[in-house]
């Protein structure tokens, strides 16, 4: 059968649908069979939904999906509205991303009216992912990966709840928020150290914590860096901690020699191509400087990663010779 004759097959399936809806809700039907023939509408609605997500019409899917969770909400079914509007979401979101939104929300309503906090947190985090990706609306999806965190951790499920919170940090630095990033990367980093699963994990969040108090004052990266020492031994011999190290002083010193030397580019390449590290594109505002963070795994190419040393010395270089027309 071809994707019309689907089509076809969907509409026939859902005018049944409504004609049971209609006759449930007459005088007579009420009286004789009500109930049941709500629950044969809803079952409609899904084969019509199925049948319409065959022929990949998917907002006529979503729809069908919809009309079964309002009958099951008639009908007082709350586990089962939930399922079709998540159902209706993740057909909505390949044909009409802020439907889906729409669909995950009446969900997320009816799991945290039902306690289920821990599946309500699960949609919030797909809500964050259409925002990114669909709608690139920043701001809402670090609510909904706020939110999600917040779920979490009240139902003591705290690494997920670090997933989210990772996801905030991250946007965080990128929009230049740096005390709201520096605040979660130092929660997490400290939650990790204090795991013998996850501690080597924590000096990641200390450099990425360091760095954005790099972006805010120099000062404030130096002495940030002397407390995460203190706080956490390991961190001092981590590549990472010499990084900033050596930065902060090259950049204190406005010496470009010190910054391209070949020891900074072997630290360089080993700290962004070490497979635990994921590091962003972030911005110190004080002096304008476009700064490290770039996004990369350990199986760069050693082109890639001269290319990448190249950029970087060229953006140390161009900052520095900013921040001299500056104070000159």
């Amino acid at each position: 059968m071809d994707n019309s004759g689907k089509e076809k097959e969907a509409m026939a399936l859902m005018a049944e649908a409504e004609k049971k809806v209609k006759s449930s809700q007459s005088f007579f039907g009420s009286l004789f069979g009500g109930s049941s023939k709500m629950e044969d509408a809803c079952d409609l609605y899904g084969r019509a939904a199925n049948m319409f997500k065959m022929a990949k019409n998917w907002s006529a899917a979503g729809n069908a999906f919809s009309q079964a969770a309002l009958l099951h909400l008639q009908m007082q079914s709350k586990h089962d509205a939930a399922t079709n509007f998540i159902d209706a979401g993740n057909a909505f979101k390949k044909s009409d991303p802020q439907e889906a939104i729409n669909c995950l929300n009446r969900a997320i309503e009816i799991y945290t009216d039902m306690g289920r906090f821990t599946i309500a947190a699960k949609h919030h985090v797909t809500i964050a992912e259409v925002y990114e990706t669909e709608l690139v609306d920043i701001d809402k999806a670090i609510a909904h990966y706020e939110q999600a965190a917040d779920y979490y951790k009240g139902e003591e499920s705290t690494s997920s709840a670090n997933k989210c919170l990772l996801k905030v940090a991250t946007y965080a630095a990128q929009l230049e928020r740096y005390p709201k990033a520096i605040e979660i990367y130092e929660q997490v980093a400290t939650h990790a150290m204090d795991s013998t699963l996850l501690k080597y994990s924590a000096k990641d969040y200390f450099f990425k914590a360091a760095l954005c108090h790099f972006c805010v004052d120099m000062l404030n990266a130096k002495l940030a860096l002397q407390k995460y020492e203190e706080m956490f031994p390991a961190f001092s011999d981590s590549r990472e901690c010499k990084l900033v190290k050596k930065l902060l002083d090259a950049f204190e010193e406005q010496n470009v020699d010190a910054y391209t030397d070949a020891n900074i580019d072997r630290l360089m390449v080993h700290v962004i191509t070490s497979p635990c590290h994921a590091v962003r594109i972030s911005r110190i505002s004080r002096i304008n400087i476009k700064f490290i963070f770039v996004m990369t795994t350990a199986d760069t190419n050693s082109s890639a990663k001269g290319l990448l040393c190249t950029f970087i010395r060229q953006q140390f270089i161009h900052a520095i010779a900013t921040n001299s027309r500056v104070t000159g």
